[in-house]
């Protein structure tokens, strides 16, 4: 027992005399010389002696030195590249530090970096750190390969591939904290680099230990970073975010978010969580986090009511001190939701009525886009218009037409184009490069061309052309859609009506560019005629050679959709409700048939009695007018 405690107490003293440099050592002898104890006392001192003597061990690399402070307060590369005069003792990590801290000084001075990285003491730094990279720290390693990156080194300039291998051969060893900042850092330079190698296997080791992931800025990081380049990562980082959406704060969900809709990735269960979490928690959002929300749902088209309204609610206070550029932002991104919020809308305009000189002829063209879409006239609607027309009048033959044809086709909806704007669209040397184009994207934009024609037409009588060519409006042109339960149902119920093909139409298109459910001819006593013998000159390919007996009328039934409303709305978007003005200029009789309205008939005779009584309202209608 006494010599145990003996010898305890030598292995206490020799650590209690041991130099402060040699801590580590002395903790490992403290426990060797313990096993080899004699029992004699005289054996024992002799014994740790000769080992403290022979074998004096030193960490790998002691606790900082003056150097290490010199290296972080170095503010020009001479003064890092003067600690290689040889009055320091350097130890294998400093050259890589000093890598690192030259990167951080050269950033954006691409004339010093060309010129420095040719300096003889540089390339002798290089050569050191290819020697030494197998005894560099992990954390320092990954800072080191991030460095030589963005010193923007020949791809096969050897100390670069050198550390990348060594990084590749830790991979599997490091942190997973070392990973995300290899990803977080290194990720667009693995991918411009001949660096095909390590950016996989660095992606396959962020997959494969997504287990270890334990805090929000690891998922949102990785998301952004990574996210886009392995499926089966981004899957993993979903279901760490559903894990942990209990601890992310409104910063870390709208980073999520922007990352989503960057990536276009309309993730349900996810924009789900963060519309519980935005709705149910009492965060503060920044004006900032107001509008990149709305610009994210509105990119994924991800509708949730809830959110819209506390959206807008939180930003109208701030529509007054809004720059431009967040208007015009905000509008569009509510106008891709198909959210109208009149008191917001209002603002909107307001606001660029009292501030029009700061608003750009592009950011007036976009607010107007987005106000065609929902359909919304300002209060002041023709001080606004107003503003628009001076804004824009210089510019829009300048733009590129693709985004002329939207602006004035915008403008036909809000019933305020000018003569001289349809006559820019629709002359020849202007509209032939849509018409006469063979790609399919053109498409559209004809369609719009044909809208803008009709609108000429139908509700400017004194405006005098040019018009499109009556070869413009070709059926080819425009898209054809598969057939919905709503339209085949439609169909099925009037032809049962009717009790014969020949006394509708179905699915015709018109010179107008807009398409008929179905069309019906009514006599003087409201029944319908056969109508295939009747002239036709609405049609986009006109039929009949019949003129319509007297005190006839056309009448047609127009179904309207669930896409074609506004959100939680029952106000049809801009486009359709210049489609129902058209057709009605156009001399028909126009019989709307709403989803809602439809999807609560549950019988056939239902549905028959409800098409007859719609059409003796439209008609009773026209007859009181």
């Amino acid at each position: 027992m006494a010599s145990h405690l003996m010898q305890r107490c030598i292995c206490l003293l020799a650590a209690r005399q041991a130099s402060p440099l040699t801590v580590i050592g002395s903790l490992r002898l403290a426990r060797a010389p313990c096993k080899m104890m004699t029992t004699t006392h005289g054996s024992t001192v002799s014994t740790l002696d000769s080992l403290i003597n022979k074998e004096p061990v030193s960490p790998p690399y002691p606790w900082p030195h003056d150097i290490d402070q010199k290296i972080e307060k170095a503010t020009t590369p001479e003064e890092v590249l003067e600690l290689l005069d040889g009055r320091h003792k350097l130890y294998h990590n400093h050259s890589a530090l000093m890598v690192i801290k030259l990167s951080r000084l050269l950033a954006d001075k691409h004339q010093d970096r060309d010129s420095l990285i040719k300096d003889a003491r540089v390339q002798k730094l290089f050569h050191t750190v290819d020697n030494q990279v197998s005894s560099v720290w992990h954390g320092t390693l990954m800072n080191l390969l991030r460095s030589l990156y963005k010193l923007q080194l020949p791809e096969n300039f050897k100390p670069l591939r050198s550390v990348e291998q060594e990084v590749r051969w830790r991979l599997r060893r490091v942190k997973y904290k070392n990973l995300v900042f290899l990803a977080e850092t290194s990720i667009p330079y693995m991918q411009e680099q001949a660096s095909k190698e390590l950016l996989a296997e660095l992606l396959m080791y962020l997959e494969r230990r997504w287990a270890e992931i334990e805090d929000c800025r690891t998922v949102v990081v990785l998301m952004a970073k990574a996210g886009h380049l392995s499926e089966a990562l981004m899957n993993h980082l979903e279901d760490k975010f559903l894990e942990l959406a209990e601890q992310f704060g409104p910063e870390d969900l709208r980073k999520v978010m922007l990352t989503l809709a960057s990536q276009n990735r309309r993730s349900v269960p996810l924009l789900r969580a963060i519309s519980y979490h935005l709705a149910q928690k009492p965060f503060n959002l920044t004006r900032g986090m107001l509008i990149d929300f709305a610009y994210a749902y509105g990119k994924l088209n991800f509708h949730q009511t809830q959110i819209f309204q506390k959206l807008a609610a939180e930003m109208l206070p701030q529509v007054s001190s809004m720059t431009p550029s967040e208007i015009t932002q905000c509008s569009k991104s509510f106008a891709f939701l198909k959210w109208l919020n009149l008191p917001l809308f209002e603002a909107f305009a307001q606001h660029v009525l009292s501030k029009g000189d700061s608003f750009s002829p592009v950011q007036l063209s976009n607010i107007v886009l987005a106000f065609a879409r929902l359909n919304f006239h300002p209060e002041q609607e023709e001080q606004f218009f107003s503003l628009v027309h001076r804004k824009l009048e210089p510019e829009l033959a300048k733009w590129n037409p693709t985004l002329h044809v939207d602006v004035v086709w915008s403008l036909c909806i809000l019933q305020q184009v000018q003569k001289t704007q349809l006559q820019e669209v629709l002359c020849q040397d202007f509209h032939s490069q849509f018409l006469d184009s063979k790609f399919p994207q053109n498409q559209n934009t004809c369609q719009k061309l044909i809208h803008i024609n009709a609108t000429a037409r139908l509700e400017h009588p004194e405006y005098t052309g040019p018009f499109l060519p009556a070869t413009a409006v070709h059926p080819k042109l425009l898209t054809s859609r598969k057939m919905t339960p709503m339209q085949k149902d439609l169909q099925d119920i009037l032809k049962g009506w009717l009790g014969s093909d020949d006394k509708a139409r179905f699915g015709e298109t018109t010179q107008y560019g807009w398409e008929l459910d179905a069309e019906l001819v009514l006599d003087t006593d409201n029944q319908p005629l056969p109508l295939k013998k009747f002239l036709a000159p609405h049609l986009a390919q006109p039929t009949g050679t019949q003129p319509l007996p007297p005190g006839a009328k056309r009448l047609v039934f127009l179904r309207w959709e669930f896409p074609n409303f506004n959100s939680r709305s029952k106000d049809l978007l801009g486009r359709f409700v210049m489609a129902r003005r058209h057709l009605r200029a156009a001399g028909f009789l126009v019989v709307d048939v709403p989803y809602f309205e439809w999807l609560e008939l549950k019988s056939e005779w239902q549905k028959g009695a409800y098409l007859k009584d719609k059409m003796g309202k439209t008609v009773a209608e026209d007859l009181a007018k």
